[in-house]
């Protein structure tokens, strides 16, 4: 188990998934843990309809925050799609998907839903899985 896996039992589930990944890589990015927690607040439950899964949106943020480009760069776009598509290959290659309720087997953007995952106890038992995954494959990309 790597560092930034380590504490994500410290950080989920009081923060949703994306705000857990994209917090824990905050301080060597060069942005506080408040300010990294609000940016990803809205991505939490697959952006809030189960799509695709908080652990994968704050990948893509700090991979972003890490390696994307601000002023036009054909290289550096390439460099930053590049770097998505890998970590989309290993995360699928070991979950199988990148949408949240395939993953969790629930549509948690209904309140039926999320009572349903949080009965089978989804959020303690499966995501955290996914959160250690992308906090892994992070680590051993970036």
């Amino acid at each position: 188990m790597n560092k930034k896996s380590a504490l994500v039992e410290k950080r989920f589930p009081s923060f949703n998934c994306a705000q857990t990944v994209f917090s824990l890589f905050a301080d060597e990015l060069g942005l506080d843990e408040t300010t990294s927690l609000k940016i990803a607040s809205g991505f939490g439950g697959g952006m809030a309809c189960a799509e695709t899964c908080g652990a994968v949106t704050g990948s893509y943020m700090v991979i972003g925050l890490k390696h994307g480009h601000s002023t036009p760069n054909p290289e550096a776009k390439a460099r930053t799609k590049m770097l998505i598509q890998r970590f989309n290959e290993k995360f699928k290659e070991k979950h199988g998907s990148l949408i949240c309720k395939e993953l969790t087997g629930f549509d948690i953007s209904t309140p039926e839903g999320a009572s349903e995952a949080h009965e089978e106890e989804v959020f303690t038992t499966r995501c955290p899985l996914f959160l250690k995954t992308a906090c892994t494959i992070l680590e051993e990309e970036l």
